[in-house]
């Protein structure tokens, strides 16, 4: 392929209708499906195995790859076990906000890779709110409805501060935010692990951890055998049709994009350029922050060092989204269900976890390649506007 047929495939994938990627995104899923069982078929040949899935020519094969589809599908709840769909709806929940945060960067023209260090303070800060606020409030509906949406605000204040720091810099010192962020990563996990090792941690253990929150002050499960609780799905869902209307029905979000896209035009058009860089980067801190909320109050019930790096993940959930609010819904179901699915095959078929997530990692890629290029042509002004396109 020379560069010509390149740039005319980059024009056809940015002009391309929600309909036509829709139909793209799952050519590229089932394409990953068949990719992935070759895998599996062939890395059940060297296997060894007390009882091999089947024997074709002579050879046994440890693995079956429509086995592994069935148990993936199946602990993500696809086949009617309510408790394995509480833990894809439990991941999908938290991940509706970290894609939401990379989301709002991207569409400004920006790269939060922070999300996952914006997160870890959001979520220490709201796990320490409720564990020196909760002993002065009664263990009862009042004290819920104080303590969680104040933990929530919280979390999202200094979320948006360290989202602040990096958009600062981009603006007014020229800092790349790609750099800026991945340091700050780093600094997050280093100062909540000193805090907590040294100063607010639970002195009853020896793990490096708060302590645990309250009963009244988590959120109650929706479905049992899980801590899933509709109450964030709910709150996720909102967001993400809130942010959909700010950035395509309101002159704000109009502002927010083209301040990152094109700050020349911007500053030109009399818009402060710098200034929404830098309410693009907080708002985008502050959706992390409030997933780190969502963790502790849903998930954890309090603040560890082994956090799940769910902040990296939403950067894979934004680009299958095409940086769109609402498409960051189905993406985080999509994450969701891996997640959920991955662990059931672990379980269930004692397939190698490493294989079970080159499995995950092909499906995530295939799907998520076809928005990736089509963003960066975008970005690059490939189209028939040339320009920015509605993705």
């Amino acid at each position: 392929m020379n560069r010509a047929d390149l740039e005319r495939l980059l024009d056809r994938l940015v002009d391309a209708t929600v309909l036509e990627r829709v139909v793209i995104s799952f050519a590229s899923l089932l394409f990953a499906i068949v990719v992935g069982g070759v895998i599996v078929l062939l890395a059940g040949i060297p296997a060894t195995c007390r009882d091999p899935a089947f024997v074709f020519a002579g050879r046994e094969f440890c693995y079956d790859p429509i086995e592994m589809y069935l148990t993936l599908f199946e602990g993500a709840g696809a086949f009617g076990s309510l408790t394995n769909l509480g833990l894809t709806l439990q991941e999908t929940s938290v991940l509706l906000f970290t894609g939401l945060s990379v989301a709002v960067a991207f569409r400004a023209g920006l790269f939060n890779i922070g999300t996952q260090g914006q997160m870890v303070l959001g979520a220490l800060g709201s796990a320490l709110t409720i564990v020196w606020v909760a002993p002065s409030l009664p263990e009862n509906v009042v004290g819920t409805v104080v303590i969680v949406p104040l933990a929530v605000v919280v979390a999202t204040v200094i979320g948006g501060l360290y989202g602040t720091l990096p958009g600062l810099m981009k603006a007014y010192a020229d800092a790349h935010e790609v750099i800026t962020t991945i340091m700050l990563n780093f600094v997050a996990m280093g100062i909540a692990f000193y805090l907590v090792r040294n100063h607010v941690g639970d002195t009853t253990t020896d793990s490096v951890q708060t302590t645990p929150i309250p009963d009244f002050a988590r959120l109650p499960p929706t479905i049992d055998g899980t801590r899933f609780s509709i109450l964030v799905l709910l709150f996720g869902l909102a967001a993400a049709i809130a942010l959909y209307l700010l950035y395509e029905r309101t002159v704000v979000g109009y502002d927010l994009r083209t301040s990152g896209l094109a700050p020349e035009a911007a500053d030109y058009g009399g818009v402060n350029a710098k200034r929404n860089i830098v309410a693009s980067m907080t708002l985008s801190g502050a959706l992390g922050g409030i997933a780190g909320a969502m963790y502790v109050l849903m998930v954890h019930y309090r603040w560890e060092t082994d956090m799940p790096p769910l902040g990296f993940d939403g950067i894979a959930v934004s680009i299958l989204a095409g940086n769109n609010p609402l498409g960051v819904i189905p993406a985080s179901l999509l994450f969701g269900a891996l997640k959920g699915g991955s662990l059931q095959i672990d379980f269930a078929l004692g397939v190698p976890p490493e294989l079970v997530e080159v499995l995950r990692g092909l499906i995530i890629l295939f799907v998520a390649m076809p928005e990736f290029f089509r963003m960066i042509g975008s970005y690059a002004g490939y189209g028939t506007d040339g320009g920015e396109t509605d993705g």
